[in-house]
C-alpha cells in the first residue's frame, strides 16, 4: 500500500458531527481556490433540500500551493457538517484512502470539485448502498442514457481506456474514471489495504479488486459536462494508468491477491455449501477452451493417424490437448493462478483425461469391430462425439480439482 506523510494535527475539523452520518462526501482538491467555495455551497444546498440522509462533506486538500487550504478551513469554520483533511503529498487516491479510512459514515462518496456530474444522480448512486443491495456504485458517462458534453479527444481516450480494461483485466464495469463513486464503508475497509495506487489509477484498481471479489457494482447513467479548466496531465495520467493495468494484471495472473479469502470475508463465498459462484461464466469459458481443444485435437489426430494408427494417434492427440486444456481451464475458466500446486493440478487433470481416453478408445474399438475399414474422417466423427460425451464429466472433474486447489490455497 502507498504510504506518505500523515495529515497535519488540525487536519480533521468538526470531527464530532452531532450523529454518525449516513454519507461522507469527499471532495479531493489541488489548487482549487477559485472553485472550492462555490462547490461546497452548492453541494450543501442540494444535500439539505434533496437528500433525506444525514451527510457531511470532507474537503481533502492534496498539498495545494495556493489558498485552497485557507478557503477550506473558512468553510469548515462556517459549517458544522464540513471537515478539512490536509495532506502534504499529492495524489487523489492517497487523499481518498486517508479520508475514507478515517470516516465513520455508512457510505463513502467522492466527487470532483468541478461538479461536472449532475447532482441529481447522487440519490440513485447511494440508495442501493444504504439499502445493502449493492457494494459499490459508480457514475457512468458511457451508459446509453447518459448525456455527456466533452471533446472528441477525451471521449476517445476514455473509451480506449475502458476497452483496455476489458481486454487486459476482463473488467465488466463501463466507466472506471468518472469522478462520481460511492462505496459501503465495510467494503472499503476490506479493499483499501489491497489497493496500492495513490494517484488516478486508485479507483480503477479498487473496482477491479471489488469485481474479482464478487462485489455487486451498481452503475448510474449520469449527465456530465467536461470542465474546460481541467489541469489533468492526460499523457502522464495515461502512462501511469497503463503501468497500473500491467501491475494489477500481473498480480491477478500470479495469484498474489487473496481473492478467495476476500470473498469469504465480505460474504461473497458460495451461496450453497460445495457450490461455487458464477457457474454460468465458468461453463461459457469452459466451452471456449473446449472448442479450441477439440480443433487442436482434430488437427493432431489427422496428422498422426497415418504414421501411428488410429488408437495411438487418438492417445497422443488426446494427451497433448489434455495438458494444454488443463492449463487453460486452470487459469481462464476457474481463475487459479500462480505456480503453486500446478504440477498436482496437472496430475489430477490427467486422471480426468483417463476418463476421456477410455471413452474415446472404447468408441474407436467398437467402431472398428462393427465397421472395419472405415475412413479416418468417420473415425474422427465418432471420436469427436465421444469427446463431447466426456465433456460433462471433464467439467465436473475439473471443477472439483480447481475448487480444492483454490480452497486449499486460501486456507494457507
Amino acid at each position: 500500500m502507498t504510504t506518505g506523510p500523515q495529515p497535519s494535527v488540525d487536519a480533521l475539523r468538526h470531527e464530532t458531527v452531532t450523529a454518525t452520518p449516513a454519507l461522507d462526501i469527499v471532495v479531493p482538491v489541488y489548487n482549487e481556490q477559485a472553485a472550492l467555495e462555490g462547490c461546497v455551497r452548492r453541494l450543501r444546498t442540494y444535500l439539505s433540500e434533496e437528500v433525506p440522509y444525514t451527510a457531511q462533506i470532507t474537503i481533502a486538500d492534496n498539498a495545494s500551493t495556493d489558498r485552497t487550504l485557507d478557503v477550506a478551513r473558512a468553510l469548515a469554520d462556517e459549517f458544522d457538517d464540513v471537515r478539512v483533511l490536509h495532506l502534504d503529498q499529492k495524489g487523489r487516491g492517497r487523499a481518498l484512502r486517508t479520508a475514507w479510512s478515517r470516516s465513520d459514515a455508512r457510505v463513502l462518496v467522492y466527487m470532483d470539485v468541478d461538479l461536472s456530474t449532475g447532482l441529481e444522480a447522487l440519490m440513485p448512486l447511494v440508495a442501493p448502498l444504504l439499502s445493502g443491495h449493492s457494494d459499490i456504485a459508480i457514475g457512468s458517462r458511457l451508459a446509453r442514457s447518459s448525456r455527456v458534453v466533452r471533446g472528441p479527444k477525451r471521449e476517445f481516450i476514455s473509451r480506449s481506456y475502458n476497452l483496455i480494461l476489458r481486454g487486459a483485466l476482463h473488467a465488466h464495469f463501463s466507466d472506471a474514471q468518472c469522478g462520481f463513486k460511492a462505496v459501503r464503508a465495510d467494503v472499503a475497509r476490506a479493499l483499501l489495504p489491497l489497493v496500492e495506487d495513490g494517484g488516478w489509477f486508485f479507483d480503477t484498481e479498487l473496482l477491479v479488486l471489488a469485481e474479482r471479489a464478487g462485489m455487486r457494482i451498481h452503475e448510474v447513467p449520469v449527465d456530465w459536462v467536461d470542465d474546460p479548466d481541467s489541469r489533468v496531465d492526460i499523457v502522464a495520467t495515461a502512462l501511469a494508468d497503463l503501468q497500473g493495468v500491467a501491475r494489477v494484471g500481473r498480480a491477478l495472473a500470479t495469484g498474489a491477491l487473496p481473492l478467495a479469502a476476500l470473498r469469504e470475508s465480505l460474504g461473497r463465498g458460495a451461496l450453497v455449501p460445495g457450490a461455487t459462484p458464477a457457474m454460468l461464466g465458468q461453463l461459457v469459458r469452459f466451452a471456449v477452451v473446449g472448442v479450441a481443444s477439440t480443433v487442436a485435437y482434430a488437427l493432431l489426430y489427422l496428422a498422426l493417424q497415418g504414421p501411428l494408427g488410429a488408437q495411438w494417434a487418438n492417445a497422443v492427440a488426446l494427451l497433448v490437448t489434455a495438458v494444454a486444456n488443463t492449463a487453460a481451464n486452470r487459469a481462464f475458466t476457474f481463475g487459479v493462478r500462480g505456480r503453486r500446486d500446478a504440477a498436482r493440478h496437472q496430475l489430477q487433470g490427467l486422471l480426468v483425461f483417463g476418463i476421456g481416453l477410455a471413452l474415446t478408445s472404447g468408441s474407436l474399438a467398437a467402431l472398428h469391430r462393427f465397421a472395419p475399414g472405415v475412413s479416418p474422417h468417420l473415425e474422427l466423427a465418432v471420436l469427436v462425439i465421444a469427446n463431447l460425451v466426456a465433456t460433462l464429466t471433464r467439467f465436473i472433474g475439473l471443477r472439483w480439482v480447481f475448487r480444492r486447489g483454490a480452497t486449499e490455497g486460501a486456507a494457507r
